[in-house]
């Protein structure tokens, strides 16, 4: 059951944005008796509004009493258009790629009836106090060391590491060899790389640890204790850039590609830049591993493109035809995850060995194995601002904290966040 202290973010205005919703004027019939559905989507230089249309053309050609409207948020951004249109009285009929949260959930039709959503990628770890507000189309795997090949032959590494310890041993090598064994970075990928090498093992052992956590069932320090030692030792030995606070994410993307260090803590979205990368290093991939003992390692993932119905929609079924198709329809589905480098098992499309080895990974992780990474999502979510914290102390790490003081400081902020 969701604690009421979750529901603490709700700004004041909340109330008065409900009430307004009620009176939205979305998804108005057209002119020509078409059901016009307004469709607000986050729009990129991979997902422009030219390649929204194509996607839902079918649909309107096999419905054609239905007429889809693509709406761009602008610069502005979907999260923040959504408040500011529900505010107005003028809310889309559906939401792409924002997931359901504690806030929301209230503003959203339940898709509880819907096989299509509640089996859909990552339903269950989304859902809200057991109601499916959301259906996605693949995962973004986060988890994830990909390693240049060249590197592990030069330090005689033979086969990707199984466990932490097999990690461990494996940076030692490539040390000796002469490599920087990690690449990593500053801003958020400092907490990225902490984070893939700990959930595996804490979510492991601590199935329901952001539940805990947030109860203070659990402390940071006795769950996270061990990594951040044994992250704080890896810096010690020299086996992370010793430049990382100052490099940005896409720097430390072109010196992996340029081949200059021998592994790379990253998203599987890395896979479509490496992709497009003209004469990148041969690169392989691997789950991040947990330690030994841990049976069962968790895989830090996201859902890729969720989408969601608004209550305030007038045409709820004709929304849920729409969402059925964008989720399930193997065409639809298949060009929505190659354009932005997603991943669903059954559903495949062309790619390069790189991208072999991610389908393999995701075929070969259950459902069950899936966490959230960082504030977390669904009902497994951390207080606000869990995530700019962590990257605070590790970063901490990085100049020459030690593990003790960013314990004792994750454990302080806990207590004055709960």
């Amino acid at each position: 059951m969701i604690k009421k202290r979750t529901l603490g973010t709700v700004a004041a205005a909340a109330a008065s944005v409900l009430a307004l919703a009620a009176c939205s004027s979305s998804g108005a019939d057209g002119g020509d008796g078409k059901t016009e559905l307004s469709v607000l989507v986050n729009v990129t230089p991979n997902l422009t509004e030219d390649w929204w249309n194509e996607l839902v053309a079918p649909f309107e050609e096999a419905n054609p009493d239905i007429d889809v409207k693509i709406q761009n948020p602008g610069a502005e951004g979907v999260a923040a258009a959504v408040p500011r249109l529900l505010a107005a009285g003028d809310a889309p009929d559906i939401v792409q790629s924002l997931p359901p949260s504690l806030d929301l959930a209230p503003e959203l039709v339940d898709l509880s009836e819907y096989e299509w959503a509640t089996e859909g990628p990552l339903a269950d770890q989304y859902s809200i106090d057991g109601t499916t507000y959301m259906a996605g189309i693949g995962v973004q795997l986060q988890s994830l060391w990909f390693y240049n090949v060249q590197a592990f032959a030069d330090a005689g590494i033979t086969e990707p590491p199984t466990t932490v310890e097999e990690l461990e041993a494996d940076l030692a090598q490539l040390k000796a060899a002469g490599w920087t064994p990690i690449q990593t970075g500053g801003d958020w990928m400092s907490s990225h790389a902490l984070q893939t090498l700990g959930l595996p093992s804490i979510i492991g052992e601590y199935p329901d640890w952001f539940t805990e956590m947030s109860a203070g069932e659990l402390t940071f320090s006795e769950t996270y204790g061990d990594t951040v030692e044994r992250y704080s030792d890896w810096i010690a030995k020299g086996y992370l850039n010793v430049d990382a606070l100052g490099v940005k994410y896409p720097d430390a993307e072109q010196n992996f590609l340029a081949g200059n260090t021998a592994l790379y803590p990253m998203g599987s979205w890395f896979a479509g830049t490496e992709a497009k990368t003209a004469d990148a290093p041969e690169i392989g991939v691997f789950r991040g591993p947990a330690v030994e003992g841990v049976d069962n390692p968790a895989m830090g993932a996201n859902i890729a493109s969720p989408y969601v119905i608004m209550k305030s929609s007038e045409h709820q079924d004709a929304a849920a035809k729409l969402l059925e198709y964008l989720v399930t329809d193997e065409d639809a589905v298949v060009n929505q995850l190659q354009v932005d480098g997603n991943f669903r098992d059954g559903y495949e499309y062309e790619v390069n060995d790189l991208g072999k080895q991610l389908f393999e990974i995701v075929a070969a992780t259950p459902a069950s194995d899936y966490t959230p990474t960082g504030q977390g999502y669904g009902e497994r979510v951390l207080p606000v601002g869990y995530s700019d914290e962590l990257n605070v102390q590790t970063q901490a790490l990085l100049t020459g904290a030690s593990p003790a003081d960013v314990l004792t400081a994750m454990d302080a902020w806990f207590d004055s966040a709960r």
